[in-house]
């Protein structure tokens, strides 16, 4: 009779936003290149960091390769003496050609309802739809849980992807997402074992002990 192997060991993802920036609220910067905290984000960064640093243990801090991920990430692995290693995974929907475009022009177009309403029936001109951006995220998230079963690690990433992360961890349709909030610099803390993910933490901005990995 073969040996009956243990299940690996439930990982634990602390989702994070990156901090604000110049735009935030105001523009869709989505891929584009060059956008760096501002000093209201560094902040938020260096009090996140603080904060994950109240846990045990951190494996390992991944950031999507834009700089706003990679600045809110660098307090956060700094603290552990780690590494930020990046993962094309965790970057931002790709908004095609509303890339750089301000928000209130954009809520102005027939299509800004269909974003908010049904976006899983919605593509970005010449971008990303949201269900490509879903199947990317949770990808990327599966992929690094296999890598650290039993252990737990830090991403940063953006409020979109987080929040379809989120949706599916929960089985929440994508056509919710929207209902969730992921505030800059946030954990949204996701455990992943063999009977599936359980969402212990949304849009959190308070101390992790709830965690029990403190």
């Amino acid at each position: 009779m073969p040996e009956r192997r243990k299940p690996p060991l439930p990982t634990l993802v602390l989702l994070v936003r990156h901090g604000q920036t110049a735009t935030t609220g105001k523009v869709l910067p989505g891929r584009a290149r060059g956008l760096h905290l501002a000093d209201k984000g560094r902040e938020q960064a260096d009090a996140v960091a603080q904060r994950i640093a109240a846990l045990k243990q951190i494996a390992a801090v991944y950031a999507s390769p834009l700089e706003r991920t990679r600045e809110t990430a660098a307090p956060i692995a700094r603290a552990r003496g780690l590494k930020v290693k990046i993962d094309r995974g965790l970057v931002e929907c790709d908004f095609g050609e509303w890339t750089g475009a301000e928000l209130k022009s954009l809520f102005k177009l027939p299509e800004w309802r269909t974003v908010q309403r049904y976006p899983s029936g919605f593509r970005f001109p010449s971008g990303e739809s949201f269900a490509e951006m879903q199947a990317r995220i949770t990808g990327a998230i599966g992929r690094l849980v296999s890598n650290h079963p039993g252990e737990t690690i830090v991403t940063v990433s953006h409020a979109d992807p987080i929040k379809a992360a989120v949706a599916s961890a929960l089985g929440t349709h994508l056509d919710l997402f929207q209902r969730i909030v992921v505030s800059p610099c946030s954990i949204s803390a996701i455990l992943y074992g063999v009977d599936g993910p359980a969402v212990l933490t949304v849009n959190d901005t308070g101390d992790l002990n709830a965690l029990g990995r403190s």
